[in-house]
């Protein structure tokens, strides 16, 4: 799915009108009629609405959905919010065709008064619309935080009034807090960066049919839904070797742990065959927990001080558990100087490159990292907002010509053409120790199996988070790094069922 600028969505419906072709209006009709849908199937008992509108096209499809909510019986309430005197066409349309209707409440606000709006009614906020490129001021203003301030359930369409499509807005912007958005044909940017959650609440994209040509052109952003994941098939005559051989480095004392889940979850995504190199105090330990994995033991008890030779290995992942001994540290520098394979690092491996930025020079090409935030912050800078780390992560990827996927409730992965992906799938029960150590077996089993290190990024993230939704059915509860590992193969499932 691809993730247009607000200039880009206006083009879009521009090209749709031309060449489906349609007139405007028509267009406006049928995206309203997925939020009369939306709201008629997730609020089927809801009888009570109230629909602020501004004067352009999004206030327009407010007046298309109030018009649609009054046929079908509800009790409606629309406030024509005048913070101009201009309206758009089809705004008028709507607003002339809601006239005709003799069950729709209609009152004009031109200047800001209390709105006595009962309890039990859902408020709709079209004032304004994707367009938006300036702080909302005056009574406008004073009317969103009013709405703001009242326990009723609050919707936005398209974009929450306030937010900008493209850009941060300031610390003290006014902006409607929806408790659901419901946006048309794609995401807005914003709405990816967790300091906008208070805003947006829970989205749905609906599907309003622009026309494919230009919605299939190319864009810098990208967000990734099951659509966009193709796996490779297992033939009939494959064997163990058919998949790969990864070699993870992982484990210190204390850390073991982060080698056993890393370990399962490369197995469960299907490579042949797993070494992983521990510190001796990691050896019973792994051969109990992962039989299938082979062990290979370090030199030292309790910590890694070198690194197998690369040769025999399809793929190599370094980092999980591995602490930031002087000794380990070193190791981890002498390989990178000296790997020629397909690599992914995480954890401690990025917090010691985090101190060593001139090791970066020797990184190979299309090398993953896989940083949470804070762990992205020690390797670049301190960020105020997610907004700022995703252009220096956008920036990062280019400089060091890797693959940079940055974890999150939307996880995304900068690539070395600057390129952005975002992950559709995954949930806040995921946020738990271990789920990292996961998502590097998972990528690391992928590689292994000789997919292209940006389709191992984003297949790896996608059917992590699959795996993590299977666990809790999505709803958010808590679960641990294990119950993701479990589901992976319902998540490959799930992915192989569909793509039949």
């Amino acid at each position: 799915m691809k993730i247009f600028s607000s200039k880009q969505m206006h083009e879009a419906d521009a090209y749709t009108i031309k060449n489906e072709p349609i007139e405007s209006i028509d267009l406006m009709e049928r995206a309203s009629k997925t939020v009369f849908d939306f709201i008629t199937l997730n609020f089927p008992d809801q009888n009570n609405f109230a629909i602020f509108c501004g004067k352009g096209n999004n206030g327009g499809d407010g007046l298309a959905i109030a018009r649609m909510l009054a046929n079908n019986g509800k009790n409606v309430s629309v406030y024509i919010v005048n913070y101009t005197d201009s309206a758009s066409d089809d705004f008028m349309t709507n607003y002339e065709r809601l006239l005709e209707l003799e069950n729709c409440n209609i009152i004009e606000l031109s200047e800001f008064h209390i709105i006595n709006i009962v309890s039990n009614t859902i408020i709709i906020d079209a004032i304004f619309g994707s367009g938006l490129n300036r702080p909302i001021t005056d009574f406008t203003a004073e009317y969103i935080n009013y709405l703001n301030s009242l326990p009723n359930k609050r919707i936005a369409i398209d974009i929450p009034s306030g937010l900008f499509a493209d850009n941060p807005i300031e610390k003290a912007a006014v902006v409607f807090k929806a408790d659901e958005t419901i946006t048309f044909q794609a995401p807005k940017l914003q709405f990816f960066f967790a300091e906008n959650e208070q805003y947006v609440g829970k989205l749905t994209i609906t599907d309003i049919n622009l026309q494919s040509p230009f919605c299939e052109s190319e864009t810098a952003i990208e967000f990734v839904t099951k659509d966009d994941i193709t796996l490779k098939k297992r033939t009939n005559f494959s064997h163990k070797g058919t998949f790969g051989h990864a070699l993870l480095v992982s484990g210190s004392y204390g850390k073991i742990g982060a080698s056993v889940l890393a370990s399962k979850a490369c197995l469960r995504t299907g490579c042949g065959l797993l070494t992983t190199h521990s510190p001796k105090c990691g050896y019973e330990i792994l051969q109990i927990a992962i039989p299938e994995a082979m062990v290979d033991i370090d030199n030292n008890a309790e910590y890694i001080s070198s690194i197998p030779d690369e040769e025999k290995y399809s793929a190599i992942g370094v980092g999980p558990g591995i602490g930031t001994n002087e000794c380990t540290t070193e190791a981890l520098i002498n390989f990178i100087k000296n790997n020629t394979k397909p690599l992914i690092l995480d954890a401690d491996a990025l917090n010691i490159l985090s101190e060593h930025q001139d090791v970066w020079k020797f990184v190979k090409s299309n090398t993953i990292i896989t940083p949470h935030p804070g762990e992205f912050d020690r390797l670049t800078c301190k960020h105020t907002t997610c907004y700022d780390r995703f252009n220096t992560q956008i920036k990062f990827a280019k400089e060091h010509n890797c693959i940079v996927i940055l974890k999150g409730h939307y996880t995304s992965i900068a690539t070395p053409d600057g390129k952005i992906f975002f992950n559709s799938t995954g949930n806040a029960g995921m946020a738990t120790a271990g789920s990292g150590d996961v998502l590097t077996g998972i990528i690391l089993s992928l590689l292994a199996q000789k997919y292209e290190p940006i389709e191992a990024a984003k297949i790896g993230v996608f059917i992590h988070g699959l795996a993590g939704d299977i666990a809790n059915n999505g709803d958010n509860s808590p679960i641990i790094a294990n119950d993701i590992i479990l589901n992976i193969n319902s998540a490959y499932k799930n992915i192989l069922h569909y793509s039949k």
